[in-house]
């Protein structure tokens, strides 16, 4: 192996986190060297595009998280189109796939998370893909350049990522459908009636949604080309393609059989510092702080990723500071449904308190424990969701207000004077994707 001047910064990962980490370590710390590592060959991209990549016409470059000259500006060393595989927390190296070895100072661990894919009969067959980055998209994309007729395709998921690819993938005039163990789909961000909302909007784009079960074995009729698939009633589906979009799980390899705590991610403080001193962990890959349960967990969402690499990086560079935390939140617009959710979107028992307002194709509920807000779900007209999550993020007590903030006019007027001056100074909305292309220069930081 060969061993290089040691790094004083290091990140492993390329995303959300990694840029929140090193665009706060250059605001701290000018001249220490720092490097970014990461599998993929493409610039830092926003993931929530790949869809809009698929669906045509969207280029690579509207996709972009910063500026291709980021890292030259910023005096980052990006290896891109190496993965590292192995980390030393003792020795304080990372070895990459190609044997190279690198030497750290401090690192960041801000490796995301990998799709999950079951173990079943037919999952290597040509005409299998995941839905978890461009090349993903990219291989996606040319399958169906080659096949001009129309074809079918199973999505095995009706989470965030399998409607996601089902709309781009009935753009590009693909007959969809989608397959779905629980009862509903969107079922893990989403409320029953929000759910159902979805679920309504899909059926006249031509979707069929099959609720209820699991897909047990995909068939080929041709030496590695899929022909159908199985499901676990005994029914068969026939289709040219299949999307495996169960879920992601976070990438713990690069920890495995060290010090490092790890729960299903990556265990980290308020400083985002994990267990071993020095090495720092953020985005999908760690359990951090969530301000409404009061815990760690995994939110595996833009923004909290960059916050929470921001908070990494200040600290790495010796700049104390504390993660605020986040939560989980999402802003769909998938086939012309406006969702907004954040925090809890169930009450988990009677101690909440629910507040719900539904008419015509509008939909508001808050969910509201100890005169404060744990959960919104916003459908329809969202408009003032962003005021509800600020109260939220805030921890401001609304018990003076709550109904209004249901209410069909519901605005800062609605609240009393003191909250509503300190929203003049917040973002109207949550923070959410936007495009490169609406404002270039800067990161859509949303998932």
């Amino acid at each position: 192996m060969t061993a290089i001047k040691k790094i004083k910064y290091l990140i492993i990962g390329n995303s959300a986190g990694a840029i929140g980490a090193a665009e706060a370590i250059r605001e701290a710390d000018a001249a220490g060297t720092l490097a970014i590592v990461s599998d993929e060959p493409y610039p830092a991209y926003s993931r929530p595009l790949i869809s809009d990549y698929l669906a045509h016409p969207y280029p690579v470059d509207r996709m972009l998280y910063r500026q291709p000259d980021f890292y030259e500006k910023n005096n980052i060393q990006a290896i891109l189109g190496e993965k590292a595989i192995k980390v030393d927390p003792a020795a304080r190296t990372a070895t990459l796939e190609s044997g190279r070895e690198l030497a750290w100072q401090k690192l960041l661990l801000a490796t995301g998370g990998v799709p999950i894919v079951p173990a079943m009969e037919g999952i290597n067959l040509q005409g299998v893909f995941t839905f978890n980055r461009l090349d993903d998209a990219k291989a996606i994309d040319a399958f169906l350049n080659r096949h001009r007729r129309k074809i079918k395709a199973v999505v095995i998921g009706g989470g965030l990522i399998g409607v996601s690819v089902t709309e781009a993938l009935v753009k590009r005039g693909v007959d969809v459908v989608i397959v779905e163990m629980k009862d509903r789909i969107l079922n893990t961000i989403l409320d029953e009636e929000a759910s159902a909302l979805e679920s309504k909007a899909l059926l006249p784009a031509g979707v069929n949604i099959i609720t209820g079960h699991t897909a047990t074995k995909i068939n080929s009729n041709l030496p590695d080309e899929v022909s159908s698939v199985t499901l676990d009633d005994g029914r068969v589906i026939y289709c040219e393609m299949v999307i495996v979009a169960i879920g992601v799980r976070p990438r713990l390899d690069l920890v495995a059989g060290s010090k490092i705590k790890t729960n299903r991610g990556i265990l980290v403080d308020r400083r985002m510092e994990t267990s071993a001193d020095g090495i720092y962990a953020c985005g999908d890959v760690a359990e951090a702080y969530d301000f409404v349960i009061g815990e760690n967990r995994l939110t595996p969402v833009w923004p909290n990723a960059y916050e929470g690499g921001r908070a990494a990086g200040l600290n790495m560079a010796g700049q104390p500071t504390e993660y605020k935390g986040g939560t989980a939140m999402n802003a769909l617009k998938y086939f012309g449904v406006n969702i907004v959710s954040a925090g809890l979107v169930v009450p988990p028992d009677s101690t909440y308190e629910t507040l719900l307002n539904r008419h015509d194709s509008i939909y508001r509920k808050v969910i509201i424990k100890n005169g404060r807000l744990a959960g919104l779900v916003y459908a329809g007209d969202i408009e003032k969701s962003g005021i509800v999550y600020n109260l939220m993020k805030d921890g401001a007590n609304v018990d003076a207000f709550k109904k209004a903030l249901v209410a069909d006019d519901f605005g800062l007027a609605s609240l009393p004077e003191a909250a509503w001056r300190s929203k003049l100074a917040q973002p109207a909305v949550p923070p959410v994707p936007i495009t490169a292309a609406e404002k270039p220069e800067e990161a859509p930081i949303g998932n």
